[in-house]
């Protein structure tokens, strides 16, 4: 799917389609959804570029996610996504060229529909396609930012059922794992806008008047940057107290073992003594030995317990 966003006369409106009659210096930006073989070479031809395919997209390094010549810009970023229960970093590239952007994408993601809906909102605003660049990035990063807080509200779910002790199972540690992947997969995309918003502010193409918003942008990034990191220590935390709680939990049962064995073994030492047969045993002809060696197997089972009563150890 393609979408060509042309102002003419302070006015934007969007091509779903390629006609003959384009006009090329016109033209803001180029959206490209998942493009058929046609728009491809439409825009390759058009502004002799080669578009990268999706498993390109997906193995370039991070040496290469920014690129700049001198007619043209190109950029690799990451956008978070859920797909299924995870969390991925999806690519998707940017082509600057004429003041022209041409992104390129095989996601529908929510970002691109806002800033069409803004670009449309206030078509006096957007100059070139560098002013379309940046507000992609904003509402990139806001969203980011909503995703974190989203994530700090259930660490702090996870704090409450963590220090009552209720629920501590294994079902617990896993839900602390997938949120520290979850606040790993968030990094990496805001550490990757942070190399690209720093190839921005160093390059001579970006125009005057968005290098202010680019500097605003780089500090927000890096404050999201230090929550994630505020996370990370938040989930460790959790997971040395959650590892100490079962461990409190196997000594209390380990404990209740052994007292179990203390308080027994003199039981069962009596009940072996009374046990023997042999012959000339002088318990053996007592009329109260039967009730003997049961009160005597019964007291030796409750001193230990008192015993360790008195000591604080129960």
């Amino acid at each position: 799917m393609i979408r060509i966003f042309i102002k003419d006369n302070l006015q934007i409106r969007i091509l779903n389609e390629i006609t003959e009659d384009i006009e090329t210096d016109k033209i803001l930006w180029i959206d490209l959804l998942s493009p058929i073989e046609e728009e491809k070479e439409w825009v390759e031809n058009t502004f002799n570029i080669e578009l990268p395919t999706k498993q390109e997209m997906e193995e370039i390094e991070v040496s290469s996610r920014y690129w700049e010549d001198e007619e043209n810009i190109n950029i690799n970023a990451y956008f978070l996504i859920k797909e299924k229960e995870n969390f991925i970093n999806e690519t998707v590239s940017f082509f600057l060229t004429k003041n022209i952007l041409i992104t390129i994408r095989y996601r529908e993601l929510t970002t691109f529909s806002e800033t069409a809906k803004k670009v449309l909102s206030n078509p006096r605003f957007y100059e070139n396609g560098f002013y379309i660049l940046i507000t992609i990035l904003e509402i990139r990063i806001d969203t980011d930012a909503d995703t974190l807080e989203f994530i700090t509200r259930e660490i702090n779910k996870l704090s409450k059922i963590v220090f009552t002790g209720i629920d501590i199972t294994e079902k617990l540690l896993e839900t602390i794992s997938y949120y520290e992947d979850y606040n790993m997969t968030i990094r990496e995309s805001l550490t990757d806008k942070q190399r690209l918003v720093s190839s921005l502010l160093k390059s001579h193409k970006i125009p005057q008047d968005l290098r202010e918003e680019l500097r605003i942008m780089i500090k927000d990034i890096n404050s999201l940057i230090d929550y994630t990191n505020f996370n990370f220590e938040r989930l460790d935390y959790l997971q040395n107290t959650f590892l100490g709680l079962i461990n409190i939990k196997q000594n209390k049962v380990m404990k209740i073992f052994t007292l179990m064995s203390v308080i027994f073994l003199p039981p069962t030492l009596i009940a072996a003594i009374y046990g023997m047969n042999f012959k000339y045993m002088p318990e053996l002809q007592w009329k109260i030995g039967y009730p003997f060696s049961l009160l005597l197997m019964v007291l030796s089972a409750i001193i230990p317990l008192f015993i360790f009563k008195k000591k604080g150890w129960l």
